[in-house]
Parts: C-alpha cells; structure tokens; sequence
C-alpha cells in the first residue's frame, strides 16, 4: 500500500500580504495543490491523506468543487481529509452536506472515527475540529483494533492550545504511521512511524526551508516513508555584514551576490550586522526593491574609535562615560549600551 501525506496547504491564503509578488504566491499555493494531485495520479498511489488546513479559512462553495475535481482526477485512489484549527466545521461551514466524490472520505466527527478499506487492507483514524483552539489532548488515548490492517492516525496538532500531544505515548499506540498536521516545518517525530509534512509551500516568513509532502509504502508489515520537496521557493535569512566603508548601495551590492548564489525565486529577510560609519544610515529601502526581499533589519551600531575619542573628550562626560565601561570584559548588552550612548551623546 503506497501514499500521499500532506497538510497545512492552507489554500486561500494571500501571503505577504501588500508585497508585490503577493497575489502571484496567493495563486501559487493552489498550483503546488494542483501539481500534488498530479504527482499522486501519476504514481497510481492508493492513498492521500490531508492532515487538517487544507484551506486558511472556511472554505467557500466554489473552490469546494475546485478541489473535488481534483480528487476526481484520482480514481484509484482514496483521499482522506480531516478539518483543522483553520479550516474548521463552524455550524454553516461549506464543508458540511457538500457531495464528495466517491472516492473521498471526510473524518469530521468531534470524536475520533475510522474509515476501512479493504481492497487495500488498510484502516484510517481520525476527527476534525469544531473550533479554532482545542486544549485536550484527545489523541493521546487513542488505540487501533488488533487486526491485520494496516492502521494509520490522520491527526492535527501538538501544541498547548491544538490538541496537545505526548510523542512518547503516540509511538507506542500501535498505530503503523501517524500522519500529522499543524507544525509547518517537515519533521519526523519517529523514523518510519510518525511525521509532520509540514506545510505543502511557505506560508508566512517563519516557513524556513523546503516544503512539501511525505510518500510512504507499507510492505510485508514494515512501514517506510520519505520526505518529497514540492515548493519551489522558500523564507532564506540573509545577514550581510557591514564594515565602516559601507554604504548603502555597497551593502545593495553584496546583498545581490547572496541572492545570485541562493537563487532568484527565494524570499528574502534581510539582516544588516556589524559596524557603520558614524552619522551614516543606511536606506532600507533602497534594498527592497529588487528580488523579492520582504524585510531588511538594520542591527549595525557605530563605528567609534574608543582611544580617539576618550582623548578628544578627555574630563569631560564623553570621556567619563567611555571610561565607566573600562577595567573589565563586557558583555554584549554593554557593548551595545556603550555603543548606543555614545551615538546619543555625540549627536546632541
């Protein structure tokens, strides 16, 4: 028995919201869908399974059909979904009373429930939130009948306020795979036995790293499954390190060489570390407009000439205040409060 297992596709969501490439991520979130789809149509896979938020938000009619007809494209296959802290049922959810194809399966029960397929011998368990928080661990006691299927727990969760969980007593349930959803970054919580997906494509500037779906096998009772990159963009941290000589458009420059090197279709955060000249400011600005650069920090401090100035200022406030910070090794918070002080008391 060969699978699918994705989550967190969070189709609807606009991120980045006000950037330029904005709309197009917003887009780009159902051709990753799409593509999946495709991926699991090609490979003639006998299951897929969605752990929870397959929409940001309460789903409308239309791109119900939308998915449903990407379903339909599977006939061999059987599509199992659960609702999540996002997408859950409220009372006039479009979830409910909506006419699934035949071959999907909806766990959304407030308690758990199992769906068997005997052509493939295999069991899936699951439930579906009702509202958007859920602090009992209602995962936790959870036990599949002793038979000869394989059995599988489509679960969403693992924090204090989704459905805590303990990972300790999950690994020991006897479930075959847990298949969960929540946690946007892909990990495997226990090898070949229980998995996040993560989210299906970066959704916010936290989803560091690659995204995309899990592929697993059940063969002769053992379990196997490996991680499949899907996204084609991720969330890079950069951090350019400034030097006295550097201005604005000297640190344009080396911030065009890491983003030539990384790749053009990532998304940047950009850190600006080390030392400037003192007076200068750097325009931020001026290094967002190129690329897709979503933010630049400024963390550089000035670059004061300590011995220099304590001449300079020598019995005076300047000067006493330099050498309130002498005899000992300081910390970085007083590096940072002599730099500071002495940008104030220069400037005024």
């Amino acid at each position: 028995m060969r699978f699918m297992h994705m989550a967190d596709v969070h189709l609807g969501a606009v991120p980045d919201s006000g950037a330029p490439w904005s709309g197009a991520r917003e887009k780009e979130i159902w051709d990753t869908f799409r593509s999946s789809i495709q991926d699991a149509a090609s490979e003639q896979l006998d299951l897929l399974l969605i752990a929870g938020d397959l929409f940001h938000r309460q789903p409308l009619l239309a791109e119900l059909k939308e998915v449903n007809y990407l379903f339909s494209t599977l006939p061999k296959t059987r599509v199992v979904l659960i609702a999540g802290n996002h997408d859950y049922l409220q009372p006039a959810s479009c979830y409910l009373n909506f006419p699934w194809n035949r071959n999907v399966a909806c766990l959304f029960s407030r308690q758990c429930e199992r769906v068997r397929f005997p052509e493939i011998n295999t069991e899936v368990y699951g439930l579906s939130y009702y509202r958007q928080e859920i602090q009992e661990p209602l995962y936790d006691e959870l036990r599949p009948v002793r038979d000869d299927y394989c059995h599988i727990l489509l679960a969403h969760g693992g924090d204090s306020q989704h459905i805590p969980m303990s990972r300790e007593l999950l690994a020991k349930s006897g479930f075959d795979y847990l298949a969960l959803g929540h946690i946007h970054k892909p990990q495997m919580v226990a090898a070949n036995k229980a998995a996040y997906a993560g989210a299906l494509g970066p959704i916010d500037c936290n989803d560091t790293g690659p995204h995309g779906y899990i592929l697993g096998e059940y063969k002769k009772g053992k379990m196997s499954v490996s991680f499949v990159p899907k996204a084609k963009r991720e969330y890079v941290p950069i951090t350019i390190e400034a030097e006295e000589q550097d201005t604005t458009f000297s640190l344009r420059d080396k911030l065009e060489k890491q983003i030539e090197q990384r790749g053009w279709q990532h998304i940047y955060r950009v850190t600006l570390k080390g030392f400037r000249e003192p007076g200068i400011q750097y325009d931020t600005d001026k290094m967002k407009d190129f690329g897709m650069v979503l933010d630049v920090s400024d963390q550089t401090v000035p670059a004061f000439h300590l011995d220099e100035l304590k001449r300079k200022y020598n019995g005076q406030l300047i000067g006493r205040y330099i050498e309130s910070f002498e005899g000992h090794d300081r910390s970085a918070v007083e590096e940072l409060a002599l730099q500071y002080g002495l940008e104030a008391l220069l400037g005024s």
